[in-house]
């Protein structure tokens, strides 16, 4: 009932602030054609943008974000205004405007076939415009471009890379998300021991002889046959801790300017997610363990996080809180690695592999496995969770000439980026 009076009560302030915006835009798109053209475009805007946000509004489900042709007219409107401010600062033409808007358009979609496409459609929209009506102001000339945008990445990408999943919900609605996030602005090599505090139980730093996962049979399904798993396969999952680990980063060229800004802006300061960029990286050393939160009395291990940091000073390369659950006869991993706040969850659906391997997806014709973005309500424990469809891994732990050996690939928006190459290794003692 809560959240129904909420989305209830912000229904006339989303149509009042989509009123002023279109306003905004009219006033844009008519200036220089005289006050009383401009005030008729205020006018025309605001009663525009008000009616398309009102009718997305009445018929948007709960839980749903509003329609995509209302997202686009909104968001040719949100231009205008920048489309002018850019034309009256520098002069330019409809061709010039439209490329640029193109590629901030392009850039801000992320995916980087939408890179590519922004600045082309600005282009053929700018020219179009040079052609038909040369003097249009920038703001008309913005505000086509993103709307031709927008309109064209809907026809061409039907895809959504990211989907709202549900709203304000209980943990319990969404088995394959871990919902477990950092209270503070940093998470790093002591997020447990602070965990611990909060949810109580015995907390035990860099546990001996522990794995990631209590047993591989919890994993058995119609796709995975634990029985037929390696026995080393099976030490290294239930028996974590014995093992050391080298890491070989294999980065595509493309993706590394923006994950060395990520990094520093980001993965650094926040103390998780902090990926080696290279081999040598890698030469200081990588500590691997697993700190537990057993339930007071029986001493069952509850909560086991896996953490990753480098020797020399233990900078974190990043935290997972691992976990199995089982649904409709098929067992899942998830691993949730916490944010401030927030949890980026990865549930993943076990597979056998020739020779005694272990395969683990994220992509799957199961309903549960996928990558989930969470944010933690905290005072009613709700989630709110996106569904990361544009996000992929698969990792495969195999035996090799007699070692034990590993390879975790990631792909974004189809895109391979990175594969993880590891080989692990029995500790001395």
């Amino acid at each position: 009932m809560a959240s129904e009076e909420s989305a209830h009560s912000a229904k006339p302030m989303s149509i009042g602030l989509a009123s002023v915006i279109g306003a905004v835009a009219g006033v844009s798109i008519t200036a220089g054609w005289g006050a009383s053209v401009m005030v008729a475009g205020a006018v025309l805007g605001g009663l525009t943008l008000a009616f398309s946000e009102a009718v997305a509004r009445a018929r948007q489900r709960p839980g749903q974000i509003p329609a995509l042709w209302s997202r686009i007219v909104m968001s040719a409107a949100l231009i205008a205004p920048l489309g002018w401010a850019l034309g009256r600062l520098t002069g330019a033409g409809p061709v010039v405007v439209g490329v640029l808007v193109g590629a901030f358009a392009g850039a801000i979609g992320l995916r980087p076939q939408k890179v590519v496409l922004g600045p082309l459609v600005g282009l053929a929209v700018g020219w179009a415009f040079s052609i038909l009506w040369g003097d249009a102001s920038a703001a008309i000339v913005a505000a086509a471009t993103v709307f031709a945008f927008r309109t064209l990445s809907a026809v061409i990408f039907r895809d959504p890379q990211v989907e709202l999943l549900a709203e304000r919900v209980k943990a319990e609605d969404l088995p394959f998300v871990v919902p477990l996030e950092s209270r503070t602005g940093y998470v790093g090599t002591g997020y447990v021991r602070d965990l611990a505090e909060v949810l109580g139980g015995d907390y035990q730093a860099d546990a001996a002889d522990v794995g990631i996962v209590a047993s591989l049979d919890e994993l058995a399904g119609p796709t995975f046959d634990p029985a037929a798993v390696d026995s080393r396969v099976r030490e290294f999952y239930e028996h974590t801790t014995r093992f050391g680990l080298d890491i070989i980063p294999q980065w595509r060229l493309w993706v590394r300017p923006g994950y060395l800004l990520y990094r520093s802006l980001v993965a650094r300061p926040l103390g998780q997610a902090n990926v080696p960029m290279n081999q040598r990286e890698t030469q200081r050393g990588i500590r691997s363990r697993i700190d537990t939160i057993s339930r007071a009395g029986d001493g069952v291990v509850s909560i086991r996080g896996w953490i990753r940091s480098f020797v020399d000073n233990d900078e974190p390369i990043y935290v997972g809180i691992y976990t199995t659950y089982r649904r409709e006869g098929h067992g899942y991993v998830s691993v949730g690695f916490p944010l401030p706040q927030a949890s980026f969850t990865a549930t993943l659906a076990p597979e056998s592999r020739p020779g005694g391997g272990l395969g683990l997806t994220s992509r799957s014709d199961l309903g549960h496995p996928g990558h989930y973005l969470t944010y933690v309500d905290p005072h009613t424990r709700d989630l709110t969770t996106l569904a990361v469809h544009g996000f992929a891994e698969q990792l495969d732990v195999y035996v090799a000439d007699d070692e034990l050996r590993a390879e975790h690939a990631f792909r974004v928006f189809g895109l391979p980026f990175l594969v993880l190459h590891y080989r692990m290794y029995r500790k001395a003692g």
